[in-house]
């Protein structure tokens, strides 16, 4: 039986990282436990990681955001002498099946994209303190810091050698970041990618590889001055954060979920999965003071991490839940008022600021998830505002239309508010209603004017907010159709139909990070270059040269 992946984690239950905080900087130290595999068969030596380290990363940074907004700078360094990170653990990549490491690799992203974005949005950047082989994935770490210090101790080097040790590619965005955000001269991205032994201090500074390079007498101290320097930029020393309590959540035998606010119903034999999600059932907290107060059992922040807690899990446990419908019940009006106290003061207050970029942050995970996305808008739903930016991250909607024999449910409708206009932009940096309309921004233009209004099904059908909408005679026979016929579908084909139909529009780091883990690292990782019996992932540390089918396809 597949062993099940719980992202759920506390700071208890770390074993991997350590924190310390000293007065506005926190100090972040990588040592990975080598018995603390996730799974068995390998040992996480040279501050190598795997899954289970990265959520512990992916708690950190989001407890760092919550729990601690006084931290105005955050140190990543190696509690390890000589090493600083040597990347994703082999052995665990050799034994790992094929949909493992690449749910491995995109999770991985969404953490660095997560952290590299800390500066910016929330006031909390990241320094690389480099000291030690730094290879792979641990470079990779250091690419999504905003800056990378380097010791020149004539040892420490940095390097991205997945292609010619690995015959695979630095899968957490090292290639495209080398490029694209460190602007490194495309002939010296070249030669650093084919080199297995790295760049080492003054060269890795000339070709743009790293911020600075310290002497080693002199690296803790320049480290600390700069991170005391960055966090005396900003204000908010006297913030005071809220505790992120564990999540509540059962899982039946059948493999359904039941979290507070979301219910995941599982149908194997379908091969799909119900996501169901509750609107508040009162109005909200009546200041930002009493929002606070409230902290992680606020509806709209729970929400949000019952959403993110529930697609991790879809996605790395239940693999053949081909289809996930996303439902909603409750009262618009009680979601606006939500949406309201938090969307309308972000500029002004911290909290609210940071439950809407983890709605921002959850939607995108919601984008990256690699199955049919379908939204079922029934009588009584509650999409409105932020929750109806899911009805357009899905790849086809599904609209009750009238009235339903024996359902009293308040008729189905659909309201835009302004956060529909661009507060929740994808990872193409535009909002989900500009890519939905691309090339027809007179109509994205248009939609302003409903905003607040409850759409009907044919006035959503009239503005192209939905895919379909059905009485009561249809409605079960059509859906029923649709989800037979796309669990007939080969999902490797959906997989890419529906990953290249899904970002519209401007290209951007973050999409070609993703596009390329889609696209090639997917296909490569099932060459037998790579996972073959002779492949390089297999040999790597046998003593074995690896054997290549050297034709290009």
């Amino acid at each position: 039986m597949q062993q099940l992946i719980d992202f759920r984690t506390d700071p208890g239950q770390y074993r991997h990282w350590q924190i310390e905080y000293d007065g506005r900087v926190a100090w972040l130290s990588m040592n990975v436990a080598e018995d603390g595999g996730l799974f068995e068969g390998y040992e996480l030596k040279l501050n190598t990681y795997d899954l289970g380290v990265d959520i512990e990363l992916a708690d950190i940074v989001q407890r760092m955001r919550f729990e601690h907004p006084q931290i105005a700078a955050v140190v990543m360094r190696s509690g390890k002498d000589n090493v600083f990170c040597a990347g994703a653990n082999i052995k665990m990549l050799a034994g790992a099946s094929h949909a493992h490491k690449v749910n491995f690799c995109k999770f991985t992203n969404e953490t660095r994209n997560t952290f590299e974005a800390a500066g910016d949005e929330s006031g909390q950047p990241y320094i690389a303190a480099v000291r030690g082989a730094c290879a792979g994935g641990g470079y990779e770490l250091a690419l999504a810091c905003e800056y990378i210090y380097m010791t020149d101790d004539g040892s420490t080097t940095i390097a991205l050698p997945e292609v010619p040790l690995l015959a695979v590619l630095p899968g957490t965005g090292g290639l495209t970041r080398v490029t694209d955000k460190r602007k490194v001269r495309r002939d010296l991205a070249d030669v650093f990618c084919s080199l297995e032994e790295g760049v080492k201090g003054k060269r890795a500074k000339q070709w743009k590889l790293v911020d600075e390079v310290v002497s080693n007498s002199k690296f803790n101290d320049t480290v600390a001055a700069r991170a005391v320097e960055l966090a005396g930029q900003r204000g908010g020393d006297t913030l005071t954060g809220i505790e992120l309590t564990p999540l509540e959540r059962r899982i039946d035998a059948d493999g359904s979920i039941y979290y507070t606010y979301i219910s995941v119903t599982v149908d194997r034999a379908a091969r799909s999965a119900t996501i169901v999600l509750s609107g508040p059932d009162q109005l909200p907290p009546e200041s930002l003071e009493a929002l606070h107060a409230e902290g992680a059992s606020s509806w709209i922040l729970k929400l949000a991490r019952e959403l993110d807690d529930a697609l991790l899990h879809l996605r790395f446990n239940e693999l053949e839940a081909g289809v996930l419908l996303f439902k909603s019940q409750g009262q618009a009006e009680l979601v606006a008022a939500h949406e309201a106290l938090v969307f309308e003061n972000t500029e002004n207050h911290w909290l609210a600021r940071e439950i809407k970029l983890y709605w921002k942050r959850v939607l995108k995970r919601l984008d990256l998830t690699s199955r049919s996305l379908v939204a079922l808008i029934e009588n009584g739903s509650c999409f409105s505002g932020f929750l109806a930016d899911i009805l357009f991250a899905v790849d086809r909607s599904y609209m009750m239309d009238g009235e339903f024999e024996d359902d009293d449910r308040p008729p189905a409708a659909i309201r835009l508010s302004e956060s529909s206009f661009g507060a929740l932009p994808m990872s193409n940096g535009i909002s989900r209603l500009q890519t939905r309309f691309y090339g027809e921004p007179g109509a994205v233009e248009a939609l302003k004017s409903a905003i607040g209004k409850p759409l009907t099904a044919d006035e959503a059908m009239e503005l192209g907010l939905i895919t379909y909408a059905y009485d009561d005679i249809d409605w079960q026979d059509e859906i029923r159709v649709f989800l037979e016929e796309r669990a007939s579908f080969s999902p490797d084909a959906m997989i890419g139909m529906e990953a290249n139909l899904r970002f519209a529009g401007p290209e951007t780091m973050e999409t070609r990070i993703f596009g390329r883990l889609t696209a090639w690292q997917n296909w490569i990782f099932q060459r037998p270059n790579a996972v073959g019996e002779s492949g390089a992932l297999r040999r790597y540390g046998t003593g074995l040269r690896s054997e290549y089918d050297m034709r290009r396809v």
